[in-house]
C-alpha cells in the first residue's frame, strides 16, 4: 500500500434555525439562507485527520451540491485535507438518499484507489442516517457504523472501530476498503491552520465534476433516480409552556415564588 487514501464525504447544510422548504417543489430553500458544514461531518473530518497524523497518507473531500458549496469545502483543506472534489450539476438536484449515495459512489470510483470512506452518521437537515450504509452497498464494501473511534493496521490491511454502548463498548474489525460513519460529537474537531489557509483558498484546490464527467445513469440521479417523494408538509403543533407573572415588590415576589415552589414539590 503506497499511500493510505481516505475520502471524507461531507454536506453543506442550512443552519438549523434557518431551514425552510419550498411548499411547491418540496425542496430545501437555499437562496438567502446561511449555511455550514454538517456538524457530524466535522467529526468525520477530524477522525480522518487523526489517522493521517498517525499514519500519513492523503485525504480527499467529496461533496455534492451547488457551486456555492466550494468556499465551505475549503475549511477541511485548511484543517489538513489534501484536495476537494465537488459534484455539481443541476441534474443532481432533488436527489433523495438513494440517488445521493449512487452519485457519491460513482464519484468515489472516479477518484480511485480509496481505502476508507468516512461520513458523519447523519445530516442535520435530513437526519436519515442512510448515506454511509448506502455508500457501502453501492460500492460493495465493508462498513463500520456509528464509530466513536477508528484505527487501522496497514500491514494487515484492516480497520478497527469502537462503538460506545451502555455499560461498555463494542470493538469491530473489517478489511479494507471500508465505509465508516463517525458518531456525532465523537471528537473535538480542530480549528483551521491559518498558516495553510492561504494555500487552501488558492485556485486549483477544487475539482468540479458534472454529470457528464462521471459514469452515471440519468435515471439513477437527481429527481428521476429518487423514489422517495415528499407529498406534503405539516407544521408540528407548538407546545406552550405554562407561564405565570408575579407582581409586587422584590420581597413580595420572593414570598409568592416560595409558596409556588412549595406547592410544586
Amino acid at each position: 500500500m503506497d499511500k493510505f487514501h481516505i475520502v471524507v464525504c461531507i454536506k453543506v447544510v442550512p443552519k438549523p434555525e434557518e431551514i425552510a422548504v419550498d411548499k411547491e417543489t418540496m425542496l430545501l430553500i437555499r437562496d438567502g439562507v446561511r449555511s455550514e458544514i454538517n456538524p457530524p461531518d466535522m467529526n468525520a473530518i477530524e477522525m480522518a485527520l487523526k489517522l493521517k497524523d498517525k499514519y500519513g497518507g492523503k485525504i480527499s473531500i467529496l461533496s455534492m451540491g451547488p457551486p456555492f458549496f466550494a468556499d465551505y469545502l475549503r475549511v477541511p483543506l485548511a484543517m489538513g485535507a489534501d484536495h476537494i472534489y465537488l459534484m455539481s450539476d443541476r441534474n443532481f438536484g432533488g436527489a433523495d438518499t438513494l440517488a445521493t449515495t449512487y452519485t457519491l459512489a460513482e464519484g468515489i470510483r472516479k477518484i480511485g484507489d480509496v481505502d476508507m470512506v468516512i461520513c458523519g452518521e447523519e445530516s442535520s437537515d435530513g437526519a436519515t442516517g442512510q448515506v454511509p450504509a448506502g455508500l457501502a452497498e453501492w460500492l460493495g464494501i465493508n462498513q463500520l457504523t456509528q464509530m466513536d473511534e477508528v484505527d487501522i493496521d496497514l500491514r494487515g490491511k484492516v480497520a478497527r472501530g469502537k462503538r460506545e454502548i451502555a455499560g461498555g463498548h463494542i470493538s469491530l474489525e473489517v478489511p479494507f476498503p471500508v465505509v465508516v460513519s463517525a458518531k456525532t460529537a465523537s471528537n473535538e474537531p480542530r480549528f483551521m491552520d491559518y498558516t495553510i489557509k492561504p494555500w487552501a483558498f488558492e485556485e486549483g484546490r477544487i475539482t468540479v465534476w458534472g454529470a457528464e464527467d462521471v459514469e452515471v445513469e440519468d435515471d439513477h440521479i437527481g429527481l428521476p433516480g429518487s423514489p422517495t417523494i415528499v407529498s406534503g408538509l405539516e407544521q408540528a403543533p407548538e407546545r406552550a409552556r405554562k407561564r405565570q407573572f408575579l407582581e409586587g415588590s422584590p420581597e413580595e415576589i420572593a414570598d409568592q415564588l416560595g409558596k409556588i415552589l412549595v406547592q410544586a414539590l
